[in-house]
């Protein structure tokens, strides 16, 4: 439930197709996608804003921008014409992005951050929200990443659930979340 004077907004992170649909697949990939696709759909119908980054690698790279590999998901239930989709360079959304001017802009103070890879692009952010003065809700079960041969995406994403959880965001689940 939103807080008596909070704004909040929907950040999706990294919801590629390279990303996505690349050899190595992402943990509950499909639960994950839906739970995304219902935070979507609750926050436009609340009016709230709704933000998306694409992460942009080097011109020689599978994510490089313009290619096939690089494109949002076509089945994430975004509209471009209506949705503020920004491209980054680096695992924090806010680095050389403007996402915190749009979200001031917006009088946005809370975010709901959904989205991939847990461990790199979802860590640095919810770190980096908290530190620009936002209050984070991380949806506990709609951020994913893959098997690393260290250890298996389901212990990645609770050991970040548990480490972010309290000093750097607020855990909610999917059907708990409103806008």
């Amino acid at each position: 439930m939103p807080s008596t004077h909070a704004k909040r907004a929907l950040l999706v992170i990294d919801m590629q197709v390279g990303l996505f649909n690349g050899p190595d697949k992402p943990y509950k990939r499909e639960q994950v996608l839906e739970n995304i696709n219902q935070l979507i759909r609750r926050a436009r119908q609340a009016g709230a804003p709704i933000f998306a980054m694409r992460h942009t690698g080097p011109a020689d790279s599978p994510i490089a921008a313009g290619s096939a590999f690089w494109q949002l998901l076509p089945t994430l239930e975004l509209d471009e014409e209506q949705d503020c989709v920004l491209n980054k360079t680096r695992p924090s959304c806010f680095v050389g992005t403007g996402l915190a001017e749009h979200l001031q802009d917006a009088e946005v103070n809370e975010l709901v951050i959904v989205g991939m890879k847990t461990q790199y692009c979802v860590d640095a952010t919810c770190r980096a929200a908290g530190d620009l003065g936002f209050t984070v809700l991380l949806a506990e079960d709609a951020h994913t990443c893959m098997d690393t041969p260290l250890l298996g995406a389901k212990k990645i994403i609770a050991h970040h659930n548990a480490t972010l959880n309290g000093p750097f965001v607020r855990l909610a689940k999917t059907h708990d979340l409103t806008f």
